[in-house]
């Protein structure tokens, strides 16, 4: 035998009896096909994730029944639920409810006919119908801001639709796919105010095009909505549902390039996850998982928008992140965060959990706020600040007072015209009682400060609310 064939055969040998276990117990590599699926899986993940969570919600919302008097919608397809009270403390779905609108919130289907969307007159009293795609990206707005306050009627138009309105419909912008859904607010002036405002909300209507100008327009009350694929039992339902979305309500053509890629491994319209191999499967497995953990680790985070005086400062592209290939953005803080968001024009929400300095804000603690001279928000409508408690629910207090604003009778201003808000759990003394925000008794809270209609100032994000301050 050659020395040099002896030698290394002999070293072969030595490894074989030397390291017997170590060959053993070796993991199985993972397969460049799982490993693709989940790296580009993430990417899709993060795009696609609009196409999981309103389709889940949309499932809800349509047809499983809900407690009366319920804030979390209940209604057919192509009609309004109404809620008719405003948000109190006995309320406990979280969510961070306002206590200064009335929602109407809705599901249509424009993939056969337009529907037509009307309104009384509604003076001077805010107002908005803020429409969005299934993508959770606004198209469109009618109401106070973009339409004005005279009664109307509005064609809400698929992306395939071609034809001509009736005289006295006007047009507003399309929608990108054929499920939009309808967030409508409506402001109202405290309890005594409500009877006004359920009358108003009787008047809002969705008439398919074929009925409109009928005495008696047919309004099919359908709750045909298909169920999302069940993740808990199905390690690819997320995926499974993404792609029946994507399929009824396909993305952008101008996405075409991403889609295709996407395609790859299964995922977009008319894709099958079924006939994929079980490597792929694997790797879309971990990806829908950790891209769900991830996008929840976006969101507490903050690194998408930026903090000032304590508060959270919205990104400008909230509402529309979608519309400027801002995929993270849409599928965090918008879509998980808030399923739809505001654009800022309409309205800018600002959130904090913490003081100026950075301590969590405590219900053993007094604070307040103080607006200096000239430093109120600007807004055409109104602003307001919401306290919720740790499930973020609003909080039981002595006078009633979830939320403290430009509406609250009988606020009084400073000395130098500034104003100081105090935010505590216990009733102050009686001068500073018009100013009070009541505060959970014990533990942590939350604060949102609302301005609808904001001004220049605080779109530009040039302006932002002072801190809450620990009270000296």
């Amino acid at each position: 035998m050659p020395l040099v064939q002896s030698f290394f055969g002999s070293i072969l040998l030595c490894l074989a009896v030397a390291l017997p276990a170590q060959a053993q117990d070796a993991p199985k590599p993972t397969s460049w096909q799982e490993q693709y699926a989940y790296s580009l899986g993430l990417q899709a993940y993060v795009f696609g994730f609009p196409y999981v969570y309103l389709p889940s919600l949309r499932w809800n919302w349509v047809t499983v029944p809900k407690p009366a008097g319920s804030i979390t919608p209940y209604a057919p397809l192509n009609h309004f639920y109404n809620v008719r009270d405003l948000a109190t403390a006995e309320y406990r779905d979280g969510g961070s409810p306002n206590n200064d609108t009335l929602y109407s919130i809705a599901w249509i289907d424009v993939s056969k006919e337009p529907l037509i969307l009307t309104h009384p007159d509604m003076g001077d009293r805010y107002f908005t119908f803020e429409l969005a795609s299934i993508d959770s990206d606004n198209f469109a707005y009618v109401g106070t801001r973009t339409t004005g306050g005279k009664a109307g009627s509005y064609a809400i138009i698929g992306p395939n639709w071609k034809g001509q309105l009736p005289a006295g419909v006007k047009s507003i912008t399309p929608s990108r796919t054929n499920s939009v859904l309808i967030l409508g607010r409506t402001l109202v002036d405290g309890p005594a105010d409500l009877p006004v405002v359920r009358k108003l909300q009787d008047q809002y209507t969705l008439i398919p095009l074929s009925q409109w100008g009928k005495a008696e327009p047919l309004l099919p009350a359908s709750r045909d909505v298909w169920a999302p694929f069940d993740a808990k039992t199905d390690p690819l339902g997320e995926w499974k549902t993404m792609n029946r979305a994507m399929t009824e309500n396909p993305p952008e053509a101008r996405l075409a390039k991403l889609t295709e890629l996407f395609a790859k491994i299964g995922i977009g319209p008319g894709q099958d996850i079924d006939k994929l191999d079980e490597d792929t499967k694997r790797g879309l497995a971990r990806a829908s998982k950790d891209g769900f953990a991830m996008l929840h680790q976006v969101i507490r985070s903050g690194a998408l928008g930026k903090r000032v005086n304590g508060w959270n400062i919205p990104p400008k592209a909230m509402g529309t992140a979608g519309l400027i290939d801002d995929f993270l953005l849409r599928a965090s803080i918008q879509c998980l965060g808030g399923i739809i968001a505001n654009d800022p024009d309409e309205a800018v929400y600002y959130n904090t959990a913490l003081d100026q300095s950075g301590q969590p804000l405590d219900g053993n603690k007094q604070y307040a706020m103080r607006f200096a001279p000239g430093q109120l928000p600007e807004v055409k409508a109104f602003w307001s600040i919401t306290m919720y408690d740790p499930t973020y629910n609003l909080v039981a207090n002595s006078i009633n007072r979830y939320a403290i604003g430009n509406r609250t009778p009988n606020l009084k201003t400073d000395a130098d015209g500034g104003l100081t808000l105090y935010i505590q759990s216990e009733a102050p003394s009686a001068d500073k009682m018009a100013n009070w925000l009541p505060s959970p008794k014990a533990g942590s809270f939350t604060v949102i400060m609302r301005t609808y209609m904001p001004d220049k100032a605080i779109v530009d994000q040039t302006w932002a609310p002072p801190g809450v301050a620990p009270a000296r």
